[in-house]
């Protein structure tokens, strides 16, 4: 499996766990305010680490870490995956799976066989402005609405989330996000944060203010809302 990114520990990452994060590289999106931008369109220049190096000190570790996350890039772009998961379980680990739900099929393949613990679904905005915000065009969104409602199905254990850009979102942009979950257990809004590593420099996030505004209207329409990265 294509690792680019490897953090031994972490508090953030998945909830409720002390973790480890495996960032893999390339994906189909091309977000302007990703901030793995080198892990999107210049994977020569991101580093690369070794896939048995990594399960070697993930094994070592095991029994002091709860979980790993993987994310990237987007993880259901490698056909290992599976595999690499598989040795995770054997290990004793919860699983985090970040992805941007336009792999339904595989995704299904992982919760089904028993491979996931957790998944982090980004919303990246209302259905009207997808194809805009992940900067594809034409971009067939009926995977992503296929990964929603099995997500809603509870098969497993979830979260959908949106990172706030101020050139992408408004209030009714995030209440007509809340509208399409409908029934979702839980919703995150993350304010977006400049990591220098952007495919279009130039963005930037909304104050607080505006943040609690955006969490109120989604509140409105789910039980569970909050927000990460406002003060």
């Amino acid at each position: 499996m294509q690792i680019h990114g490897f953090q031994k520990m972490t508090l953030l990452d998945f909830p409720g766990k002390v973790a480890a994060t495996v960032f893999t590289g390339g994906c189909n999106f091309r977000c302007p305010f990703c901030h793995n931008a080198l892990l999107v369109e210049n994977l020569a220049a991101a580093p690369v680490f070794d896939e048995e190096e990594v399960l070697a000190h993930l094994a070592k570790k095991a029994g002091l870490l709860d979980g790993v996350a993987i994310t990237g890039g987007e993880p259901m772009l490698q056909k290992d995956l599976p595999a690499f998961l598989e040795k995770l379980r054997g290990m004793g680990y919860a699983v985090k799976l970040d992805t941007n739900g336009s792999f339904p099929d595989r995704l299904k393949d992982v919760v089904k066989a028993g491979l996931v613990d957790y998944v982090a679904v980004d919303i990246k905005n209302r259905p009207e402005k997808y194809a805009e915000t992940v900067g594809v065009k034409d971009f067939d969104l009926a995977p992503v609405r296929e990964t929603v409602d099995f997500l809603l199905t509870g098969a497993v254990d979830y979260e959908f989330r949106t990172t706030v850009v101020r050139q992408f979102h408004t209030v009714s942009d995030i209440e007509a996000a809340a509208e399409w979950i409908r029934g979702a257990r839980r919703y995150f809004l993350q304010n977006f944060v400049d990591s220098g590593n952007l495919l279009s420099p130039g963005l930037t996030g909304v104050d607080a203010e505006e943040m609690r505004r955006m969490a109120a209207a989604a509140g409105k329409i789910l039980p569970d809302v909050a927000l990460r990265g406002v003060e």
